[in-house]
């Protein structure tokens, strides 16, 4: 397979350079499928990376989530434009009425609003999401009103999964190993480092001078499971997956998993910042435009590694990925825009704004942007600002060491839109770009809004 071939030369060229210990790909094509890997899975234990070694799924799972949702939509048992709390009583913000407007479909179109991206609370068991709702009602408050913008959304997901466990009986977790491993033929999918460490399994690492670091946690805790925080598996589970959702909902089996209809509905676009910042989202998948050709993706972030997994449905094709260092996220975007063809790139050229209109603090969950204009650019400082121990134990585990990041100064590029100041315009991926909206009401950076708190 070409596709496996040229993937394979790469990863291997992208290791040596970077100093990204192991990667892992798999490719589906018109019925042929091949696995290439390249590497180490564990610094620690010099393991080797093998197309059979599993790996945290990361926010793919959010596709998987959105599945289930979709099987019990079909059910009968949920409907779309319902009300969350039609479902789930329960379910509050600290913003009075703010729950209570929320619909089914906002949680899987991240348009929610619910701001918890980085509400990380260490609870474990089989009622860790009902806490997790629980706290939400004291802890957390919305960002904007429902389906008004684009926000990735931990936190609405998470509800997502909660709702699930409300109308089937089930745990998260055995819903998830039921529904979609055992129907989808997912066979090495598990949901627990207890069963993973039953066979190979990769563990992240950090980049840093004296070369990559493994990470000091593998998982996120379970209260996070239907965002990410859990599934393990390995490329092989996840082509089988997105084999659904390339063809009319079947598995590599021939089992049914959705019908057409729900795969449909969850190709389409839901909404559209306008901005190259932010995907436009269909239910789950973000959905791309690249040089033409549709592509249906979600990455995976986890403690030191990063996961992705793409759908092209005009090129009957899957792609699979893992990364055992965050860098690896440059390799899959590079092999994500080859497999889509000729994709232009983008060019972005500076032009004259008024910068003070977009001066002053935003805010998110525990994040604080302040911006201020220097010398003609826009300047941010990113603080995080911990809720409790903790959480801020948790968050540093997560970006592997203490939340640091110097001022950033930026350059307008567009309507709204900023570059980082002094790099290469030509071809610049768009998660680089911060953008504004609202006449400067709000920020949005790698798809995540934070709102102005001050001027």
């Amino acid at each position: 397979m070409n596709e496996i071939a040229h993937i394979s030369k790469r990863a291997a060229e992208f290791c040596e350079t970077t100093g990204v210990p192991g990667f892992v790909a798999g490719v589906y094509r018109a019925g042929e499928q091949a696995v290439t890997a390249h590497g180490t899975a564990n610094l620690t234990t010099a393991a080797p990376m093998l197309p059979g070694t599993g790996f945290l799924f990361g926010s793919i799972t959010k596709i998987m989530t959105t599945t289930l949702v979709m099987r019990q939509v079909e059910r009968g048992a949920l409907d779309l434009d319902a009300r969350v709390v039609d479902h789930l009583p329960e379910f509050r913000l600290a913003v009075p009425g703010a729950a209570e407007k929320i619909r089914v479909r906002h949680l899987l179109t991240h348009t929610s609003g619910i701001d918890a991206d980085l509400f990380f609370p260490d609870d474990a068991g089989r009622d860790a999401l009902r806490r997790y709702v629980e706290r939400l009602g004291h802890e957390c408050g919305v960002l904007f009103e429902p389906g008004e913008r684009v926000s990735y959304s931990n936190g609405g997901m998470i509800v997502a999964g909660r709702l699930l466990e409300v109308v089937t009986g089930l745990s998260y977790h055995d819903l998830l190993e039921r529904d979609l491993f055992a129907t989808t033929g997912m066979a090495r999918a598990c949901t627990s480092a207890e069963q993973a460490i039953l066979h190979p399994t990769a563990i992240g690492h950090f980049p840093g001078p004296a070369g990559a670091r493994p990470t000091g946690m593998f998982t996120l805790p379970p209260t996070w499971a239907p965002a990410g925080g859990t599934p393990i598996g390995t490329v092989e589970d996840l082509l089988a997956f997105g084999r659904v959702h390339l063809g009319a909902g079947l598995a590599p089996s021939g089992a049914r998993v959705l019908s057409e209809t729900s795969v449909a509905l969850m190709r389409t676009v839901n909404h559209d910042m306008g901005t190259p910042n932010t995907s436009p989202v269909g239910l789950g998948w973000l959905v791309q435009n690249l040089g033409g050709t549709t592509v249906l993706t979600m990455s995976g972030a986890s403690p030191g590694g990063v996961a992705v997994l793409a759908v092209l449905p005009e090129r009957d094709l899957v792609l699979a990925a893992y990364g055992n260092d965050p860098q690896a996220l440059a390799l899959h975007d590079e092999v994500l825009h080859w497999l889509a063809g000729e994709v232009p790139a983008p060019v972005y050229t500076p032009r004259e704004t008024d910068l003070d209109q977009y001066a002053g603090v935003y805010r998110s969950n525990q994040l604080r942007v302040e911006v201020r204009v220097v010398d003609g650019e826009l300047e941010e400082l990113v603080t995080y600002e911990p809720a409790d121990e903790s959480q801020e134990r948790i968050f540093t585990g997560f970006v592997g060491g203490e939340f640091s990041v110097p001022p950033m100064r930026y350059v307008p590029v567009g309507r709204n839109l900023f570059a980082p100041a002094g790099v290469p315009l030509d071809g610049l991926p768009p998660h680089y770009l911060v953008s504004y909206h609202g006449g400067g009401a709000y920020r949005s950076s790698g798809g995540r809004v934070t709102r102005r708190a001050s001027v």
